[in-house]
């Protein structure tokens, strides 16, 4: 049996995870949302859904193809074109990504808001908590004073200064008809989601088919480098970013491989 085969993912902290692991990155996801479990970040639903993503990450490669690279420039350009973006945070993302998109709205501008299908009191709080431990200075979500329409139960509540008020929002790891309610509201919509065909990315004006611990930073990163370009030039990345196109190689590459 090689050590490959005796590495548990059952770690205390993920640094126990060894980087050349060919399972590093799918060990890696699944310990932070077993460790958000345990910090009442993460809802046991969103370990289901981990694993659904890791089926179709599995299916892609485990890498950002090239459409997906496509996807996170023009998604970066739409959050710099905003007046008010807004990154939207669930369970699964704050247990993934804490820090990475603090980062990212630090690059774009944005502000932060936590938002859940299982909402209480006790995970607004603690989520909020521990994205100001990665660096948060402000956190929306608290309030929940405003109601995304067409929307039952507590994942309607919205901060009517954040999403609610929003022209631009990054919707990662989201329920489908939340998508939809926020689609029909007029909000430029950017989706992260492994699975080409569920409903978010189909209504996403940005559609981005990655692991959202690739596709974040890579957002980030694709941000800072546009920091500096005029209205005109980020207008042109959008405008020649085809979700259709970016959707169907996504599907192609899980169907096919290709």
């Amino acid at each position: 049996m090689s050590d490959y085969d005796t590495v548990s993912a059952d770690v205390e902290h993920e640094d126990e995870i060894p980087e050349d692991h060919p399972r590093y990155q799918d060990l890696l996801t699944r310990h932070r949302i077993e460790k958000g479990v345990d910090k009442g970040i993460t809802h046991l639903q969103g370990m289901h859904a981990e694993g659904r993503g890791s089926a179709f990450d599995y299916l892609l490669g485990e890498e950002t193809i090239p459409s997906a690279n496509d996807a996170e420039r023009a998604a970066a350009a739409e959050l710099l074109l905003a007046e008010r973006p807004v990154l939207s945070i669930n369970g699964n993302v704050a247990a993934l990504v804490p820090g990475e998109m603090v980062d990212l709205a630090d690059a774009v501008g944005a502000d932060l808001e936590v938002n859940l299908f299982n909402r209480t009191p006790e995970r607004i709080a603690a989520i909020a908590s521990h994205l100001r431990e990665h660096g948060a200075e402000e956190v929306k979500g608290l309030e929940g004073d405003a109601r995304i329409p067409n929307l039952d139960h507590q994942r309607a509540k919205v901060d009517a200064d954040g999403i609610y008020a929003a022209d631009v929002v990054l919707v990662p790891l989201e329920d489908g008809d939340r998508a939809e309610a926020l689609d029909e509201m007029g909000k430029t919509e950017i989706v992260i989601d492994l699975n080409p065909l569920s409903r978010s990315p189909q209504v996403a004006e940005v559609p981005i088919v990655d692991n959202i611990v690739r596709a974040v930073p890579n957002m980030t990163e694709h941000a800072r480098e546009l920091a500096g370009s005029n209205e005109d030039a980020l207008r042109t990345i959008v405008d020649e970013f085809d979700r259709t196109k970016a959707l169907e190689a996504a599907e192609s590459r899980i169907r096919n491989g290709l």
